[in-house]
């Protein structure tokens, strides 16, 4: 009997040690492209929240390369990048409905997309497909003065809601965001 109660409590131990070593290596903010967040105060308690992942460019070519030209990108690393508006807005003058969507977007030299997909809770890289589009939206380019090493999605506020930043290596992509 002591024998058996001993085994039963070495399978135990062993059992918490492993869920603590789970949990330690879950932590996300110890990844190569931790987690960051954007959010746009749009007033009156309502908000637009963007939840990603950083990547760094250590060096790497980036648009063109790593991210290709003309192809869905992810739009960041690891979990799918969410946009969360709690009020209906306008992206770049299409009409978001307060929700939750994935982000993905289509980088070129020139012009960029933005995609908000109605679908949610994928991985980064599996693009659904465009029947699940809720908007597609340009997205104007411009150089940024110098180059940046962790991939940023900011927030510019301004009066009528604010401007969506999408920075990294050498380029900024940006639309404009605003409450209905």
């Amino acid at each position: 009997m002591r024998k058996a109660i001993a085994v039963v409590s070495v399978l135990c131990f062993g059992l918490v040690l492993l869920a603590v070593a789970c949990h330690a290596r879950q932590d996300k903010s110890k990844r190569p492209s931790p987690p960051a967040t954007a959010t746009l105060d749009l007033g009156g308690g309502k908000s637009v929240t963007i939840d990603y992942s950083s990547p760094r460019a250590k060096g790497r070519k980036i648009y063109g390369e790593l991210v290709p030209f003309d192809k869905v990108w992810r739009t960041g690393a690891n979990e799918a990048t969410t946009f969360v508006a709690t009020a209906d807005v306008t992206v770049g003058g299409a009409a978001v409905p307060a929700g939750s969507y994935t982000v993905f977007t289509i980088p070129n030299k020139d012009k960029w997309t933005l995609i908000l997909s109605k679908k949610t809770g994928e991985w980064g890289t599996d693009y659904p497909g465009p029947s699940n589009d809720l908007a597609r939206v340009d997205m104007k380019v411009s150089a940024l003065p110098s180059p940046v090493e962790n991939f940023t999605i900011s927030f510019e506020k301004s009066a009528s809601g604010g401007t969506l930043n999408i920075d990294w290596e050498s380029t900024r992509a940006s639309v404009a965001v605003a409450k209905k």
